[in-house]
């Protein structure tokens, strides 16, 4: 893929088993704002949780989080259909920012997830992939990242989990997971 004089138009996979894809993404969309650019994060199968950075891009011009999912966690072995319906949802509202050149940089958080729960289908999001503005910077977030999502990427990361102190049984904290 091209990139435009910005630099921009590249699709990105962060993905792995480790804490971090979405504070990844976030810090991205941070020092983007920071140039100017107009960044928009859909986060599927997240909702209504006060997760900081809700609060964070409310205080930011040029960056806007809108959410798609429940506040309670889904089941990989048997979705709900609300959560099938809000994972379809966020994928129609993604397809139409990318229709509508709505922003510089558009993130897709967990949708590696939604797809490998069978939320959403492989082929609508790379329908979407090969439709998005050749201007427009794509970031694909979540694990289990499909293949042919790392192989089209122009940049692949990959999160590792080490050591994490929910092992340890420590509960997520405000402010640090949330």
């Amino acid at each position: 893929m091209l990139e435009d004089e910005r630099g921009l138009g590249l699709v990105q996979v962060i993905t792995g088993d480790g804490k971090g894809k979405t504070t990844s993404a976030m810090g991205l969309a941070f020092r983007a704002v920071g140039h100017g650019y107009k960044v928009i994060m859909v986060q599927f199968m997240k909702g209504q949780i006060n997760y900081g950075e809700l609060e964070t891009a409310k205080k930011l011009d040029g960056f806007d989080i809108v959410q798609f999912g429940r506040p309670d966690f889904v089941d990989k072995k048997d979705p709900a259909e609300v959560d099938i319906k809000l994972a379809r949802e966020g994928l129609e509202y993604a397809r139409k920012l990318v229709e509508e050149d709505a922003c510089d940089i558009l993130i897709l958080d967990e949708i590696n997830v939604a797809v490998d729960w069978k939320l959403i289908e492989l082929d609508d999001v790379l329908d979407l992939i090969s439709s998005k503005p050749d201007s427009m910077e794509l970031v694909l977030t979540g694990r289990y990242a499909h293949e042919k999502f790392i192989e089209i990427a122009d940049h692949v990361s990959e999160v590792k989990e080490i050591k994490h102190p929910f092992q340890k049984g420590m509960m997520a904290r405000k402010g640090i997971e949330f």
